[in-house]
Order: C-alpha cells, then sequence, then structure tokens
C-alpha cells in the first residue's frame, strides 16, 4: 500500500511543481527555481525508496478506476527498467533546473519556463509509468503539446514558432499513429492493460493485422524520435533555450520512442519485418546523421545531427532484439543522456559567454574558459567513443552486437559495415566540435569577450563529466545491477545476469573501434578545413533536405488545396457555411436512417390538448414571424425569437420536464438579452434593393425554407418514432429507480447530470470555458464599424436626455432586484438535487443579476463595479469540479463518483447531503463566469463609445471656455 501511494506522488510531483512554478512571480526567478527542483528532489527520494522492492524483481502497480465498464484505469506501473529511466529524468532535470537558473535572462518569463518544463517532466514520466496502453497514449501526446510550448518559449523570433509548429506537427501526427496502433493492439490482447499486452506476444505477431499494427506503432515512435526520414524536426527545435535541448533531446522526449521500441521489442518484435523495419531504419538513421553531423557549423545544429544517430543506434540495436542487445541498447540510452546533456550545457556556455554558436567564428576559447574546455572536451570523447569513458563500453557492446550472425539476411551482413562507418564520422564530428571551438588563434571577432561562466552554472556539466568518467572506468559497480535490472525487466526475470567491463581482450568489436577511432581522426585531418568552410551538409545531400519537403508539403496541404477548395465551396459569409453543414447532417442522417426507420402503427395513447395545441401555434407564429422580419426589423426578429423560446419552456412544463423548464427560461432571458446588446453593433439594413436584386434573394430564402422544412420534419419523425418505440429495456425507469438509492436525490435529471453522467457534464463545462475565452477573445478584437459607432452615439445621446426619466423608475427597480436575485440563485443552487433547480440554473440566475445591474447603470459599471473576475470564476469553476472527482480516487472509487448520505446538523436535524453538491458548486462558478465575461466583452465596444463620447465633449468644453 505504501509503495502505490508513493507510485501516485511520484506522478503528481512534478504537475504540483508546475502548477507551484506558475504562481510563482514573474520577477522571482530563484523561487520558481527552489520550487521546482525541490518537488524533483522529493522524487528522487521516492525513487531510492522504492529501489529496494525493484531490486527484488517486483513490479510495482498502483489503480485508480477511470471507467471500468469500458476497461479504462488509471494504472501506473514501475519495473526496473521504468525505474532505471525515470532515475535518469529526474536526475538530469535537477541539472537542467540548475543550468536554467543562470542560462536565462532576468527579462524572461522564467517561471513560465519552469511550469512548462515540469509539467513537462510529469507528462514524461507518465509515459513512463502508465500500465494502460491508451493512457500512455494520452501522455504521449501531452509530451508533445508541452514541448511545443517549450520549443516556442521565445516565440518572439520566427526560427522558435517555425520550429514548435514542426516538431507539434510531426510528432503530433506519429501520436496519432500511435493511438490508432494501440487500440487495435488492446483489441488483438483483448485488454488495454499493459502487463497483459507485453505477455500476448505469439497473439499478436500470429494475428492478421501485425503488419498494421506494427506499422502505426513504428509511425509514433519513429517520429518521436526522429528517425529517418522524420528527423528534419529535431534540428529545427534547437531554436530552443538550451536548458529545453538539454532536457528534451538527450533524456527525455527524443527518448520516448526508443523507450516504447525497447520496451514493446517482445511483443512486436522477433520477426523479419520488425528486423527489417527497425534496424534498417535505425542504420540508415546512425549513418546519414552521423554523416550530416559533420557538415553543420551551429554547435547545437552539430549535436541535433549526432543525437539523431545516436538514437537511430539504439533504434538498430532495438530491432536486433538479442538479450545483449537490449542490454546495450539501455546502458547506451543512459550514457547518451549523460554525455549528451552535458555537451548541450557545455554549447549553450559558449553562446552565453561568446554571444555565438557559429564554429567558423570560434576558435581557441582554451585560453579563456579553460575548465569548461576541458570538460566539453572530455564529453565529446565520451561522444566518440574514446576508451575509459562511457560511450566507449556501450558502443563497444554495439558493434558486438552489429558483428554477430543473426539471419544471415544482406542488412544482417552489412550491420558490421555499416556500424564502423557511423563510428569513424562519430569520432570525425566530435574531433571538429573539439579542434574548431577550442584550440587554434583565438577568436578576434566575438560579439563578446569570452570568460569563463558563473561557478553553478558549470556544476551541473562538471557532475555528468564525472558521471561519464565513473561509468567508463567501473561499470561493473556503477550501473552493472541498475542496468541487469532494466534488460530482466524487458526481457524476463529468468535473464541471465550480465557483468559489464572495460576490457574484454583483443576481439572484432575492439577492432571495429579501433579502426573508427583512427579513420575518424584521419577523416578530420583530411577534410576538416574544407568541411568549416564549406555549405551545411555533405555535397550530394545538402540540396534533398526532408526539411524542404516538409515545408512543401505542408505548403500543398494547408494552403494551396484548401485555397482550390475554398474556391469551389468556400465563402466569407456564415449563412453559406451553415448551410452546407446542414445538408450534410441532412445527407449523413438519411444515409444512416434509410430503410431502417420504423413508425409504429399504434397511435400516441395521450390524446392531443386544444390548449397544448393552440400554444404550440402562437409558437410556430412567432418562429415564423422571427424568419420573416430579421430582414425588416431585427428588434421585433429577436423579440419574436423570445416567444418561440417561452413557448417550450411552457412546452418542458406542460410535459412534466420543469427542471428543462427552468433551464430553458433562464437561458432565453441570457441569451435575448445578449442578442440585443449585440444588435446595436449590427450595421443598418439598407431598405432600397433594386429589383435585378430581390428575385435572387427570394430564391435563397425559398431554398432556406425547403432546407429547415426538410431538417425539421426529419427531427420530427426520429421523435415521433422515439416516442411511440417501446424501450426495452427502459433507460429512464432504470433512472427513476435509482436515483435517490445511488445518487440520493430525488431530481432525477439533477442526478444524472452530476452523479451518473457527470463526465459528460464535466466535458461540457470545459467546452463551455473555452466558448467563454474565445467569444471574449475575438469580440475584444472587434471593430464596429463608423456606421455602427454613430448610431450608438446617438442613442447614448438620446438615453442623456429624453430616455433618462422614464428609465430612471426601472433603473431603481433592477438595483433594487440585484439581492433578491442572489437569493434566488442560492435557493436554486441548494435545491437542485431534490426540486428543479441546480448548479446551472443558479449560474445563469446570478448571471441575469449581474445583466440587470449592466443595464440599470451607466456602463462604466463594467469597468468601475464588476469585481468578480468571471476568468478566475471559470478556472475556479474547473478546479471545484475536478478536484470532487479525484477525491473520489483517494476511497478506491472511479473518477466523479459521488457519494450521498444524510448528516445532523444543530436545530435542524438530519439533512441530505451530496458530494455531487460541490461538482455543482464548480458548475455554477463556471457558468457565472463564461457568461460575465461574454457580457464584459459586448460592454467593451460600448464603454469604447462612451470614452470617445467622454473625450469629445471634454474637448468641447475646453473649447467653449477658451
Amino acid at each position: 500500500m505504501i509503495e502505490e501511494n508513493l507510485l501516485l506522488i511520484l506522478v503528481g510531483l512534478p504537475f504540483a511543481a508546475a502548477l507551484a512554478a506558475s504562481t510563482v512571480p514573474t520577477t522571482a526567478h530563484s523561487a520558481a527555481a527552489w520550487v521546482s527542483g525541490g518537488l524533483l528532489a522529493m522524487g528522487l527520494a521516492i525513487l531510492a525508496v522504492l529501489h529496494a522492492p525493484i531490486a527484488e524483481g517486483e513490479v510495482l502497480r498502483s489503480t485508480l478506476a477511470w471507467v471500468p465498464s469500458l476497461g479504462l484505469t488509471l494504472t501506473f506501473r514501475m519495473d526496473g527498467f521504468v525505474w532505471l529511466f525515470a532515475s535518469l529524468v529526474f536526475g538530469i532535470g535537477i541539472l537542467v533546473l540548475i543550468y536554467a537558473r543562470y542560462y536565462l535572462s532576468k527579462s524572461d518569463p522564467v517561471p513560465r519556463f519552469y511550469a512548462f518544463l515540469m509539467a513537462f517532466t510529469g507528462a514524461m514520466l507518465g509515459v513512463l509509468l502508465s500500465g494502460n496502453i491508451l493512457m500512455l497514449v494520452v501522455f504521449w501526446e501531452l509530451t508533445s503539446i508541452l514541448s511545443f510550448l517549450l520549443i516556442g518559449y521565445w516565440h518572439q523570433g520566427q526560427a522558435a514558432r517555425d520550429g514548435a509548429r514542426m516538431a507539434l506537427i510531426v510528432t503530433g501526427l506519429g501520436g496519432l499513429g500511435l493511438l490508432l496502433g494501440m487500440v487495435l493492439l488492446g483489441q488483438i490482447v483483448g485488454s488495454y492493460d499493459l502487463d497483459r499486452v507485453l505477455a500476448s506476444g505469439d497473439v499478436v505477431r500470429a494475428h492478421p493485422l501485425y503488419p498494421l499494427v506494427l506499422a502505426l506503432f513504428l509511425l509514433g515512435c519513429f517520429t518521436k524520435s526522429a528517425q529517418m526520414p522524420f528527423h528534419f524536426w529535431l534540428p529545427g527545435a534547437m531554436a530552443a533555450p538550451t536548458p529545453v535541448s538539454a532536457f528534451l533531446h538527450s533524456a527525455t522526449m527524443v527518448k520516448a520512442g526508443v523507450f516504447l521500441l525497447v520496451r514493446f521489442s517482445p511483443v512486436l518484435g522477433q520477426t523479419e519485418l520488425w528486423f527489417f523495419a527497425v534496424t534498417g531504419t535505425g542504420m540508415l538513421t546512425l549513418v546519414l546523421g552521423s554523416v550530416i553531423a559533420l557538415f553543420r557549423h551551429d554547435l547545437k545544429g552539430l549535436l541535433a545531427y549526432s543525437t539523431i544517430s545516436h538514437l537511430g543506434l539504439i533504434t538498430a540495436l532495438a530491432g536486433i532484439g538479442s538479450n545483449g542487445a537490449i542490454l546495450a541498447a539501455i546502458f547506451h540510452i543512459v550514457n547518451h543522456a549523460v554525455f549528451k546533456a552535458s555537451l548541450f550545457m557545455a554549447a549553450g556556455i559558449l553562446d552565453h559567454e561568446t554571444g555565438t554558436r557559429d564554429m567558423r567564428r570560434l576558435s581557441g576559447l582554451i585560453r579563456f574558459m579553460p575548465v569548461t574546455g576541458s570538460l566539453a572536451i572530455v564529453a565529446s570523447a565520451a561522444m566518440a567513443g574514446v576508451p575509459l569513458l562511457n560511450g566507449f563500453i556501450s558502443k563497444e557492446m554495439f558493434f558486438a552486437e552489429a558483428a554477430d550472425w543473426h539471419n544471415g539476411t544482406w542488412l544482417d551482413n552489412a550491420l558490421p559495415y555499416l556500424a564502423t562507418l557511423a563510428g569513424v564520422f562519430a569520432v570525425a564530428y566530435s574531433l571538429r566540435f573539439i579542434a574548431t571551438v577550442f584550440f587554434g588563434p583565438p577568436a578576434t571577432d566575438l560579439p563578446k569577450s569570452p570568460h569563463e561562466p558563473p561557478a553553478w552554472m558549470r556544476r551541473p556539466v562538471e557532475l555528468l563529466v564525472l558521471v561519464c568518467l565513473l561509468v567508463g572506468i567501473a561499470p561493473g559497480l556503477t550501473l552493472g545491477p541498475v542496468l541487469n535490472l532494466a534488460a530482466q525487466a524487458v526481457l524476463g526475470p529468468d535473464l541471465p545476469y550480465k557483468a559489464i567491463h572495460v576490457w574484454h581482450g583483443f576481439n572484432l568489436p575492439l577492432g571495429m573501434s579501433l579502426i573508427a577511432l583512427g579513420a575518424g581522426v584521419a577523416l578530420y585531418a583530411l577534410a576538416g578545413g574544407r568541411v568549416s568552410q564549406g555549405p551545411e551538409g555533405p555535397p550530394l545531400l545538402h540540396r534533398l533536405r526532408a526539411q524542404r519537403v516538409f515545408e512543401r508539403l505542408l505548403l500543398l496541404f494547408t494552403w494551396k488545396l484548401p485555397r482550390q477548395l475554398h474556391r469551389f465551396i468556400g465563402t466569407e459569409r456564415l449563412q453559406p457555411q451553415l448551410r452546407l453543414i446542414l445538408l450534410l447532417a441532412l445527407a449523413a442522417g438519411l444515409a444512416t436512417l434509410w430503410g431502417g426507420l420504423r413508425v409504429s402503427p399504434s397511435p400516441l395513447e395521450t390524446p392531443l390538448n386544444p390548449a397544448f395545441a393552440a400554444m404550440w401555434l402562437v409558437g410556430a407564429v412567432c418562429a415564423i414571424g422571427a424568419a420573416t422580419l430579421a430582414k425588416y426589423h431585427r428588434f421585433a426578429s429577436v423579440v419574436l425569437l423570445g416567444g418561440a423560446g417561452a413557448v417550450t419552456c411552457l412546452t418542458f412544463a406542460w410535459l412534466s420536464a420543469p427542471d428543462l423548464a427552468v433551464t430553458q427560461l433562464l437561458v432565453e432571458i441570457v441569451t435575448t438579452v445578449l442578442l440585443l446588446l449585440g444588435l446595436r453593433w449590427m450595421p443598418k439594413r439598407r431598405e432600397e434593393i433594386a429589383e435585378d436584386k430581390l428575385r435572387p434573394a427570394r430564391i435563397r430564402r425559398l431554398r432556406d425554407f425547403i432546407i429547415a422544412v426538410v431538417a425539421g420534419a426529419g427531427l420530427a419523425a426520429i421523435s415521433y418514432v422515439v416516442m411511440t418505440s417501446p424501450l426495452i429495456p427502459n433507460v429512464g425507469d432504470w433512472f427513476l429507480r435509482n436515483a435517490y438509492a445511488e445518487g440520493g436525490g430525488t431530481n432525477v435529471v439533477n442526478v444524472i447530470l452530476v452523479d451518473f453522467r457527470a463526465f459528460d457534464t464535466f466535458g461540457e463545462i470545459t467546452v463551455l470555458a473555452i466558448v467563454g475565452v474565445t467569444v471574449f477573445a475575438l469580440l475584444r478584437r472587434f471593430r464596429p464599424s463608423a456606421e455602427s459607432v454613430a448610431l450608438a452615439e446617438a442613442a447614448a445621446r438620446l438615453e442623456d436626455t429624453s430616455l433618462a426619466h422614464a428609465l430612471r423608475v426601472p433603473a431603481v427597480i433592477m438595483r433594487w432586484m440585484f439581492p433578491v436575485m442572489m437569493v434566488l440563485a442560492a435557493y436554486l443552487f441548494f435545491r437542485g438535487h431534490d426540486l428543479p433547480g441546480g448548479g446551472f440554473s443558479a449560474g445563469v440566475t446570478m448571471s441575469i443579476a449581474f445583466l440587470l445591474q449592466y443595464l440599470a447603470h451607466d456602463v462604466r459599471w463594467i469597468e468601475d463595479r464588476l469585481t468578480i473576475l468571471p476568468i478566475r470564476w471559470m478556472g475556479i469553476g474547473l478546479v471545484i469540479a475536478g478536484l470532487t472527482g479525484m477525491g473520489a480516487f483517494v476511497f478506491g472509487y472511479p473518477f466523479l463518483t459521488a457519494h450521498a448520505q444524510y448528516i445532523t446538523l444543530p436545530l435542524i436535524g438530519k439533512v441530505p447531503a451530496a458530494t455531487a453538491l460541490l461538482f455543482d458548486a464548480g458548475v455554477f462558478a463556471l457558468v457565472v463566469g463564461a457568461t460575465v465575461l461574454m457580457l464584459i466583452a459586448i460592454a467593451h465596444q460600448s464603454l469604447r463609445v462612451a470614452r470617445l463620447r467622454d473625450r469629445d465633449s471634454g474637448g468641447q468644453a475646453e473649447t467653449e471656455g477658451a
């Protein structure tokens, strides 16, 4: 039980750090770093506690029910492989936080950076610990979104925006492929539980859909880990701040793809298709990435392509899939993260202290930055695979696996040669990094005078380089046990322990390493000078760039084709767009119901009441009148539209649906008022219409009338069938029987909304929040026409004179109504679980109270007196609703499970109470916030006109005084 709780805390710590960092003032740079680092240090402490059961071979699990009926659970699991990867994420994450504290400028919004970085850490941790493959995809896509925010952190730069957009498009599309693959994989296995999937390798490989599942799975992994031909997004992401590159592109995001390849190799691997697809792609990426890296002039560009190359190495090992290959892949994941993070930080220090990352301008820096230079040289040597450093040992293991006989195919026979060739270029680009930047004559045209960075900015690099040395000298003592635990977690507990040594004698892998070292030095000695002065790419490849192909495809699918499509069916007017949507919906409905819609021959049991028919006749007249008068008199049309809405309210009440009636009435009031407020900014109707334009207008109206009649008749037919067809079993009867017993309320409608279908309601209020913010943003940017402004000014002057006395009495009444409306809102809120009402109705009622105050006062009331801060209300409402749902997890129940019981109050006695009331409070707060936010957006235009009028009148008064 303790381990389960620690797992949940471990997952929540980075998100808690993100929330805490986001609340820190913008100027409090150190506070955000301390909060984030402290919570990550707690995560490392939890991992230290969990190591004991992990070392004994246990798989720790913690499960929270989400939607058990659909097999969806929040399951977190940890084994040796996950423990090692999570330690890497937390450890390098803390070092990156220390580094970022000194790297980022005081003018940067640093708390936002830490919030994004911690949220990304939480998403990455969710990928590692997910025990449900669908939940894994959710966290997977969350890493793509948060990496977009981190890469585009300096969004004022075009390169950052382009790099962030490119990374999101590529990895996001790959994530969609992964989602489809995981859905199919779960259907094949019969479960989405990761443990059951990992134990079903034979079933999956024998299934006819195995090739499709493998293709979709690899699409997700290859795009995330920047494998050819999806590699081009990673160099573009180098526009991000260097701490982001050191974290995302060495230890976390790009490693997510290879993590899944290693994790699922026992399920999807061990086939020839897997070998050719994974190992072939990995070797292609390994070789081309190392070749291109040699020609890059930007420090981070060189490191980006070297990262691509090393990711190809790990991918190739996962494709080989033998016991030694999986162990080598895990080992190189750790080694690459360590030396690449230190190199990115060193490159950031060079950029920070010299003002440039262009290697053609950097030279002789060892004289000015001896400590930083020494650290970078050691890390570069580890990247090249120099003996007694960590990169040498895992690369030796890769050479050994590449030289082994596997299946006798042409790719298998070519592996040793390709691996050695990539090793040659790895030595060459590492040597270029060292020789070009730190040796040679001192640079003379640097933007800044080079010098050593602050000591604590260099400490993370020093620690990482120390790890490179310790692992390279004593791998068996430092990483041997945890590497074997990780490999056993992937391949099974029966995997024998493999000792890791520095020296394995004179053998073929050592010969390959010596050839790579010697040939790499010779290659740089012969071609280094020409490479430094040449283009950023090999002579045959720099013109054929995948990024250029991507940009052309993006231009084709996001600009050229949409413009062609818009030319045929598009329009900037709203009515044709709505007409097209409605016609498509009608066609889909007809295609679905054609031949399957059966009307019951039995008549309706309830006879038609003449009063009811008369009421509906009035509603129909109002609706037709609203449509007809919309052409001539918008105000009258809105009034008639309100009349049709009132008839709808009476219909609900007549048919014993008081909850719907109350809600509909309140919504009608709010929408009518908002429509009236918005009408003043619409341009005036032109009454003089030429005869040649009148005929096409009549044809359009007739066409719209026919579409409306067909749509209405279709909905009427479906409604009639539903009302006359017996439902066995009757869903409504089940809710009637269980509303009080299960939900603790007699108002069945409200119990359904806040208990049985609370998840739907949570989604709906989330959409409402998005709509409210969107409407506010659009209307804040709206600029009314000159004609509308003139009409509004005339109306304002009229209000100041003749209408002021007429509105005085209603204004007083509206002020008196404010406390009454507040009480009514509270009454509807607290009675909603047993009688008509609820959080939504109460929220709309409160919004009407604010609307009345706006109408009763001068327009400045919006700015001077309306201090409820609607966006905060919306945020608080979502938080309350979400926390209420997650509170069920504490007691082991699914999300948004409600509990009801009677509580005893002094002097009152037993009263019913339900946790759904808290959820309803969130709904109430969000509805109030969203409605008032839209009111503020509309009133903003009136406020602008009033200020213009005040300015004009003030200027006139000054003129008269003069």
